[in-house]
């Protein structure tokens, strides 16, 4: 039998619990039991009036913005219609039904004021990391680094080649937004100081954005997202927004392992990385800082002519010497010499040379200097670091860690595919910035909703 037309029949009143209405199994339940905002009042407390209409609570914006990264909703318009309709959103935000929902404008004026003066979303990010240290997915003996380039807010038309730009024209007081936090980059290791290569073009909108073809592809304005990982359960330890080129992302590496150790007394035994790391003065830094450099090295000194590579000789460390395969020396020095111009350079290289009368008489020339008199090889300051990276790319550790590396990778994969980040909505470095900060801490919250779920409950009768 057809049953009845179903209509609306309203009700004086109704008995009604969002409790009740969310899936015990729904993420937001499990993400809720690690979202630590007790601090957040205390933290804003000196960027608040203490006169004035009261402001909309800050625990409402950030557990919204929670929310619109967790599920990769990029739009705050968007979002506030989002958390109007769902009640899993309502129960997590706090929101009862007769709640009005805060303007999406409302995150703007905060995010360019008072969360960004606060520095909130690296508190914010920083308070799930040391929970994950608590709840033991953190060991801080195995981590990893890698950068993802992330496209920018801007496009080709409206951007100057760089003959044509001139930072001494713009001035700050007329300056978008943007444009005042790229002069305030300028001298930043990050940004401006990173290389003295200008880009081919430079964006109007977003000047710090950097034009690159990085991916072998049409060029775009990018920046790039650097994650610092620990291996044991894939957990986002630090994080920072750069220019996408090599130097600023190796740069960006010694500030979070600085960060790291400085916040969170975390020291690694190991440092995963791939080749782009694998730079002299890098594998420097680390050995000297007791961090084993699990990184292959950046290394152009074979030769593709047939001739005998830098690898072929072998380095004698006791006589500062190396030793062709034909058993001769190659020494930076036969002699003591007074005028300082004939010495060592101070330039972080030195060159080792053969004697003239020995490569010319040698069998072997034919196959060491063809073209040259005698044979010559240029060894970097930090040669000996070098050695060590090649020497741990000989054991099984190595191998295991190559595959750990994946891991990070797998989070830049989840960070666009699933929340949906691959193209940023806020401009400038601070908002760079911003956003890597919360797509951080989403998927550290995610990564602890999914170890640790909430316990299942029996629903009511």
């Amino acid at each position: 039998m057809m049953g009845r037309r179903q209509e609306a029949q309203p009700e004086l009143f109704y008995e009604f619990s969002l409790e009740d209405h969310v899936p015990q199994n729904h993420l937001l339940r499990s993400i809720d039991r690690f979202v630590d905002l007790s601090g957040i009042r205390t933290h804003l407390a000196n960027f608040y009036s203490h006169t004035g209409r009261p402001s909309v609570d800050p625990e409402l914006l950030i557990r919204m913005l929670l929310v619109g990264y967790c599920f990769g909703i990029r739009s705050e318009r968007r979002l506030c219609e989002e958390v109007h309709l769902n009640l899993a959103y309502r129960w997590f935000c706090r929101l009862d039904l007769s709640d009005r929902i805060p303007d999406h404008s409302t995150f703007s004026k905060n995010r360019h004021g008072r969360f960004r003066d606060s520095e909130l979303l690296r508190h914010l990010f920083e308070t799930t990391v040391a929970r994950c240290i608590e709840e033991g997915l953190v060991s801080g003996q195995r981590m990893a680094v890698d950068a993802s380039l992330i496209e920018a807010d801007a496009n080709k038309q409206n951007s100057t080649p760089k003959e044509d730009w001139d930072v001494a024209k713009i001035d700050p007081a007329d300056a978008p937004r943007a444009v005042r936090e790229y002069l305030d980059t300028l001298d930043e290791t990050a940004f401006g100081a990173a290389s003295a290569v200008q880009p081919k073009f430079t964006s109007h909108s977003d000047p710090a954005s950097q034009w690159t073809a990085a991916r072998k592809g049409p060029a775009f304005f990018s920046y790039s997202d650097n994650y610092l990982i620990d291996t044991d359960h894939g957990v986002i330890v630090d994080v920072e927004a750069t220019r996408s080129i090599r130097q600023a992302e190796v740069g960006s590496t010694k500030t979070m392992l600085d960060r790291v150790r400085a916040k969170f007394d975390l020291h690694p035994e190991r440092l995963i990385a791939d080749t782009a790391y694998g730079t002299g003065p890098m594998l420097g830094w680390l050995v000297d800082r007791k961090i084993a450099p699990h990184i292959p090295v950046f290394d152009k000194s074979a030769r593709t002519d047939g001739t005998w590579s830098r690898v072929d000789f072998e380095w004698d460390a006791k006589n500062d010497q190396y030793i062709c395969p034909e058993g001769h020396a190659l020494k930076q020095f036969r002699r003591n010499y007074s005028d300082p111009n004939r010495g060592p350079t101070g330039k972080g290289t030195a060159k080792y040379r053969c004697l003239k009368h020995t490569c010319q008489a040698c069998p072997s020339k034919a196959r060491c200097c063809p073209n040259m008199d005698f044979r010559s090889i240029t060894r970097e300051e930090n040669e000996d670091a070098r050695q060590v990276a090649r020497d741990i790319a000989k054991t099984d550790q190595y191998v295991i860690s190559m595959r750990l590396r994946k891991k990070v990778e797998m989070l830049f994969a989840h960070l666009k595919r699933i929340l949906g980040m691959g193209r940023l909505r806020l401009r400038g470095p601070c908002g760079a910035n911003d956003e890597f900060l919360l797509a951080a801490t989403a998927q550290n919250l995610r990564k602890l909703a999914k170890v640790f779920p909430a316990p299942q409950q029996p629903r009511k009768a």
